[in-house]
């Protein structure tokens, strides 16, 4: 069964089309990577299949079941987590009650704060295990604003992985980052466990090519290349579009 299959997908906002008729299957397990300059629709996409967005033609497919109009919540039960171009994290709490949070989220539970101060150890041990898994664990007492950006988007990552999902959407994870926090992000994403479906957009083509599978590139709302690192490279359209572009 394919991981996700995104069939003649367009979405227009007023008299802009931001996505046209774009289609991709991905493969459970698969790694697959979109590029493409600013403007051509990557987010619109990832909304889209998330459920921010609800497509104006076309259909969405997660694991067979059509998500094409489901709540973001419900596509989450499904197995669907993601992340987002702007850091989206509780800046007040702590690194070990954001865990707790997504913990009791991805549970059914609900993010209920009150639950914090419950006397759980499987639930507080379950958060400290994830943090330490992605090297976060000396964070969880402090303040979540007070991690470097770096630091923020790993802890981001951690939390989309709480739920365990089948398919995990990544939106640009190293945008902004140092060299060093660059390199923990993607040493992050070589452990992701590989029953786990990747698509992610990202601009960094070393990033981009040491993580990929597959490569899709988007130009203008369409899908214009896909393939592996060899026939993008190979690729004059994607080279005059993106690869050439500073």
């Amino acid at each position: 069964m394919t991981a996700l299959v995104v069939e003649d997908v367009s979405k227009n906002f007023g008299g802009v089309a931001a996505l046209s008729n774009i289609s991709l299957g991905i493969e459970p397990g698969e790694r697959r990577v979109l590029l493409g300059p600013n403007g051509a629709g990557k987010t619109t996409l990832f909304h889209s299949i998330s459920g921010n967005v609800v497509p104006s033609a076309g259909r969405i497919i997660l694991f067979g079941a059509d998500i094409t109009r489901l709540r973001p919540d419900r596509r989450a039960r499904l197995g669907l987590a993601r992340t987002f171009q702007i850091t989206n994290l509780f800046p007040r709490l702590t690194v070990l009650d954001s865990v707790l949070l997504a913990l009791d989220g991805a549970s059914g539970r609900g993010m209920q704060l009150l639950s914090l101060t419950a006397n759980d150890r499987d639930r507080d041990g379950q958060a400290r295990a994830l943090l330490d898994r992605w090297g976060l664990a000396e964070a969880a007492p402090r303040i979540v604003r007070t991690l470097s950006y770096g630091e923020q988007r790993q802890l981001e990552i951690a939390l989309a992985l709480a739920g365990r999902p089948r398919l995990l959407l990544l939106d640009e994870p190293t945008a902004g980052l140092s060299p060093a926090e660059t390199r923990r992000v993607v040493t992050m994403v070589h452990a992701l466990p590989r029953d786990m479906t990747i698509l992610m957009i990202e601009h960094d083509m070393d990033v981009a090519f040491e993580l990929a599978d597959r490569i899709a590139v988007m130009h203008q709302g369409r899908l214009i290349a896909e393939g592996d690192q060899a026939a993008i490279r190979a690729n004059g359209q994607v080279t005059d579009i993106y690869l050439g572009a500073d």
